[in-house]
């Protein structure tokens, strides 16, 4: 085969692989995950079971809407002023 061939492909290749990627970027913007801020808390619902006769656990954590709040979550107690 003549190099000038596949030189050429490749380039096409390359070519249709970022504009797929720049497509796909673009259908998806506007739809990050997380949340806005607010006052309260979000439930998160956390199940694992192990299947079969039984055994698991549920439980159920609450965060912060508030990113200040959230952050001080992070913070040791002894640090705290």
């Amino acid at each position: 085969m003549d190099w000038t061939f596949i030189l050429i492909v490749s380039a096409l290749i390359v070519v249709v692989a970022i504009l797929r990627a720049a497509q796909s970027i673009r259908h998806s913007r506007g739809t990050e995950r997380g949340s806005l801020p607010g006052k309260g808390h979000h439930i998160i619902d956390a199940a694992y079971h192990s299947g079969g006769g039984g055994g698991g656990h549920s439980t159920q954590y609450r965060v912060p809407r508030d990113p200040q709040d959230y952050a001080k979550t992070f913070i040791p107690k002894d640090k705290r002023k």
